[in-house]
């Protein structure tokens, strides 16, 4: 049985970074300043006591009586009603700041953390309409020698009128690849990659209409792919055109996003639709394009208690790459498998997850779901699908924005997987 940390063998390096964490504590409010009203006591008679008079017959004088509480100087007076008016109320804090340390072990790529740093805030305090902003970084490191870094961020802004995504990330990593279209059921065959490079990515989306986002998105990767030990007989070969591969990518992103909230949705809808042509007129060795279609709705069936559900397709067509096929188990589509065990040019995926708030700061999930890989549409055989079920715990970092650290354990066709996390899987 295989166990695995991670939902992908870092295959993209640092694109673990991209999904950098979001929020550490509640933002605080500041309390309502409560204005100090004057109260006005009567002055009693200094030359009385208990309505009598003072003692007499002495060649002392009386004793000297000691100011009533409440009459002050009225200079003092003054001077704290200005101090009341010049008192201001604290600010409340611009964002939130979360630090995850995410664990790692697998066969595939060794044992080792991840640790991501992640800031939430709003670009303008008095936008109430754009969702709040991420930016972070995260670096990952295993005893496998696998090497990682990344930065990035994700942007709304101008009254949820524009949103874009940047991303920069530079690693080495050293995993098992199963080669291209593994039949469930067979005894797998790897062989020790070695991957290494830097990868840029950036989209800008605009707001067209309601929901509707649409935009263009760009992508470079410079990448080196080497054997890390002997050919594994019968494995997967590395083609000499993608030995030294650069790829880079001008795409389209439409999307229409109903949902009530990024980081942890209630209600609502979000559907995408994405599209990436690497083309040989930009730089790229191979010309191809990669499409991913998916849809996700969310619905409360009681107090704290929610219903999620999610469907994707995806294809990659003519000269691709190894390392572009549709991946199993990356995502959040369908975990228990380890990612890039199950790949090929086609692939569908579909789930549902029950998320329950408990006490306090902590949750639990269940889910279920079934996909596929295949080289064509019509070649998917229902004796091949990969079917997987789980649960999960939740540990929310920021009760503001509901952003929950994950762990999930899952049990696919071909072993199972433990996956830890920061946020929603979808």
């Amino acid at each position: 049985m295989e166990t695995a940390i991670l939902k992908k063998p870092l295959l993209a390096m640092a694109l673990v970074g991209c999904a950098f964490a979001s929020a550490w504590g509640q933002t605080a409010v500041p309390s309502p300043v409560k204005e100090e009203s004057a109260t006005s006591n009567q002055a009693t008679d200094s030359t009385s006591v208990g309505g009598s008079d003072p003692i007499v017959g002495t060649n002392e004088p009386p004793a000297a009586q000691d100011p009533a509480p409440a009459s002050k100087d009225p200079a003092s007076k003054d001077k704290d009603k200005d101090k009341d008016k010049n008192a201001k109320p604290k600010k409340p804090k611009r964002g939130s700041l979360v630090i995850a340390p995410i664990p790692i072990s697998s066969p595939a790529i060794g044992t080792g953390l991840v640790v991501a740093i992640g800031y939430v805030f709003k670009l303008k305090q008095d936008d109430k309409l754009s969702p709040p902003s991420t930016v972070g970084m995260a670096g990952a490191r295993t005893n496998g020698g696998s090497r990682a870094g990344a930065i990035g961020g994700r942007l709304y802004f101008g009254e949820n009128k524009y949103q874009t995504t940047l991303a920069v990330a530079k690693g080495h990593a050293n995993f098992d690849f199963f080669g291209i279209g593994r039949v469930p059921g067979k005894t797998p065959i790897s062989v020790p990659l070695e991957v290494g490079g830097k990868i840029f990515f950036g989209e800008f989306m605009r707001n067209v209409w309601n929901d509707v986002f649409v935009g263009p998105r760009y992508q470079y990767r410079n990448l080196t792919v080497n054997l890390d030990g002997p050919q594994t007989p019968g494995g997967f070969e590395i083609p000499a055109l993608d030995i030294k591969a650069k790829s880079v990518a001008l795409g389209f992103h439409v999307q229409r996003d109903k949902r009530d909230s990024t980081f942890y949705p209630t209600k609502g809808s979000l559907f995408d639709v994405i599209g990436d042509f690497f083309l040989k007129g930009l730089g790229s060795r191979r010309q191809y394009q990669t499409y991913r279609v998916s849809y996700n709705a969310y619905r409360q069936v009681a107090p704290k208690q929610i219903l999620a559900y999610r469907g994707m397709i995806c294809s990659a067509n003519q000269s691709v790459p190894f390392y572009d096929l549709c991946l199993y188990g990356t995502r959040g589509d369908i975990r228990g498998y380890t990612g890039g065990e199950f790949q090929n040019r086609r692939m569908f995926a579909t789930q549902a997850e029950y998320r329950r708030e408990l006490k306090g700061r902590f949750g639990m999930v269940a889910f279920g779901g079934i996909g596929g890989i295949a080289r064509r549409w019509n070649a998917f055989r229902s004796d091949e699908l990969l079917p997987a079920a789980g649960a999960g715990l939740r540990f929310t970092l920021d009760k503001k924005n509901h952003i929950n650290y994950r762990v999930d354990f899952a049990v696919g066709r071909e072993g199972h997987t433990l996956t830890i996390g920061v946020g929603e899987t979808f």
